[in-house]
């Protein structure tokens, strides 16, 4: 079976071209789909990007909220999670999620340092670290903070039963080697 990412979105991205030429299926999930108890797919893993928290980009927020817990039952059998930020002032954006997450907006230029022995801080592998776009920082997690500007986290991981989450808030598409990676580990599961 090929490696199957799901990118939720409203729209097909440059995202999506991304996705597809990192040599990965990439299945556009609307948020009504998301929604929809009806919907059945297998994937490997599932990509929210930046934005979905500002109702001035997408409606996404409200379908995040009503799959959370089919978001955390694909999660705790074995498909991986990558979300990037709200870019939106809104501290519980990330309440969907199966642990609390508080997240503050503030949009510029940051120099990330990472835990070397992460494989997570891949997903800067194709820029430098001492400047890249971040969208906002974590201020309190019940995750592992793997990446940090300043004393700021804006890279966590945390494993749920088989898969694994992680929540960046990176402006920038992530490194093609983390996603193909990342997207491989996750195992084809029914989301």
């Amino acid at each position: 079976m090929n490696t199957r990412a799901g990118f939720v979105w409203g729209t097909k991205q440059h995202f999506n071209r991304f996705i597809e030429e990192s040599g990965i299926d990439c299945e556009l999930i609307t948020p009504h789909m998301l929604a929809a108890p009806f919907f059945r797919t297998t994937l490997n893993c599932l990509i929210v990007p930046t934005g979905f928290a500002n109702p001035a980009y997408s409606n996404l927020l409200p379908a995040l909220r009503a799959s959370s817990s089919r978001i955390a039952r694909f999660v705790g059998d074995g498909g991986n999670l990558l979300v990037f930020g709200a870019s939106m002032e809104k501290p519980d954006a990330y309440d969907w999620l199966p642990f609390p997450v508080h997240y503050t907006h503030d949009c510029h230029p940051r120099a990330i340092t990472c835990n070397p022995s992460s494989d997570t801080c891949r997903i800067l592998g194709d820029y430098d670290p001492s400047c890249i776009e971040c969208d906002g920082t974590f201020s309190s997690f019940d995750a592992d903070g793997v990446g940090y500007a300043w004393e700021s986290a804006v890279i966590l991981e945390k494993k749920i039963g088989n898969g694994t989450i992680v929540v960046t808030s990176i402006h920038e598409f992530p490194s093609r080697t983390f996603l193909q990676t990342f997207c491989k580990n996750g195992v084809g599961v029914r989301f």
